[in-house]
């Protein structure tokens, strides 16, 4: 029988680290190959099954990355940028498919990955679910179709706990509404009004971000004119599909030749 592809989790004590690890388990097409976490966390030298309060499942936590990645053929990276810059080298010298669902890189951050991708597949995207790119798809083709009568406002919910504004899919979105106007985004974003602000700019598109509970992900695409709107929304109430967003990109990624893609891509969108 051909071996499955072997996949590493990053972060795997995390709430999305575990839920790729349920879901890495749970396939057929492919098997856990390794869980990485920092060092010094309480899981390490655990194995990862039981560290999540099951039975074990032969796959033990460890601080290695080098090692864990040399037993692998992709690792799924939802971590910081720092870290996921540095698993982009480590990935790339193993000559494995990384899929990056880190949100909040800055332009430096995409460019070292960039480097790494010159010799491994790297599959990067703020958002691996597939009805948030259909949603791109259509944010792009409706800026396209109407001028700057229509305000573009992009409005984005997450739990809490999460660090960084705009979100990736949000800003994902505005990449999206920019390219359908030919625009560069960072010459038309909007973002973080308070106080007197003075009117809003024609043809600028602006974000809006709200923080509270538990809530997973919702994202709202307005394009606002005179006497009528139209709204392009998505809501996400389980995790678990970007869990399988991300699986499906890492199996995606098996033999393709080296380079930089997107869910796009995986999709064939």
């Amino acid at each position: 029988m051909t071996q499955t592809p072997g996949i590493v989790i990053t972060g795997g004590s995390g709430a999305m680290g575990q839920m790729l690890i349920k879901t890495v388990l749970e396939s057929d097409k492919c098997h856990l190959a390794g869980v990485v976490d920092r060092a010094g966390h309480d899981w390490i030298g655990r194995d990862i099954g039981a560290a999540m309060g099951g039975a074990d499942v032969g796959v033990v936590v460890t601080d290695d990355t080098e090692t864990a990645f040399s037993d692998a053929q992709a690792v799924i990276d939802f971590s910081a940028p720092a870290a996921s810059v540095a698993f982009s080298r480590l990935a790339a010298k193993a000559g494995i498919t990384h899929v990056i669902g880190t949100t909040g890189l800055t332009d430096e951050d995409i460019t070292a990955i960039n480097v790494a991708a010159q010799d491994t597949v790297v599959v990067r995207a703020g958002n691996m679910s597939l009805g948030v790119n259909l949603l791109v798809k259509l944010t792009q083709k409706v800026a396209a179709a109407l001028d700057e009568d229509f305000d573009i406002e992009i409005i984005e919910a997450h739990h809490h706990r999460k660090v960084d504004a705009p979100s990736g899919t949000a800003l994902m979105l505005g990449e999206a509404a920019a390219e359908g106007r030919g625009v560069e985004l960072n010459d038309v974003r909007d973002s973080g009004r308070d106080g007197i602000t003075g009117a809003r700019t024609r043809g600028d598109i602006g974000f809006s971000a709200i923080r509270g509970g538990d809530i997973v992900g919702e994202h709202d695409v307005m394009f606002a004119a005179p006497g009528e709107r139209i709204v392009l929304r998505h809501l996400a109430t389980d995790r678990a599909i970007f869990a399988r967003g991300a699986l499906k990109a890492a199996l995606w990624g098996q033999g393709k030749a080296p380079g930089a893609y997107d869910m796009m891509d995986v999709l064939g969108l």
